[in-house]
């Protein structure tokens, strides 16, 4: 089971409340999870969006109301493609 499943299955044991705030977190934390495989750190992400270490840190935690081209960047960044589904 990966990391983040483990840490979902967790958080949802410890807080009742997890779920309304899961798509925004489940985003963040794939961002984080992919940023740490390549090595990078929030500092080096940041230069990269040309913005803050802090903008970095609220998306990797909170990841609201975040823009699709910013999604963009980060995983161009990464070298990792973004793919958007509906279903």
């Amino acid at each position: 089971m990966s990391d983040l499943k483990t840490y979902i299955q967790k958080r949802k044991k410890e807080d009742a409340d997890f779920d309304s705030g899961y798509e925004e977190f489940k985003i963040g934390e794939m961002l984080k999870q992919a940023r740490v495989e390549v090595g990078l750190t929030q500092e080096e992400i940041a230069q990269k969006l040309h913005t803050k270490k802090s903008a970095i840190s609220r998306i990797e935690n909170h990841a609201q109301d975040i823009k699709l081209s910013t999604l963009q960047n980060f995983a161009h960044i990464l070298g990792k493609e973004l793919r958007v589904e509906l279903v």
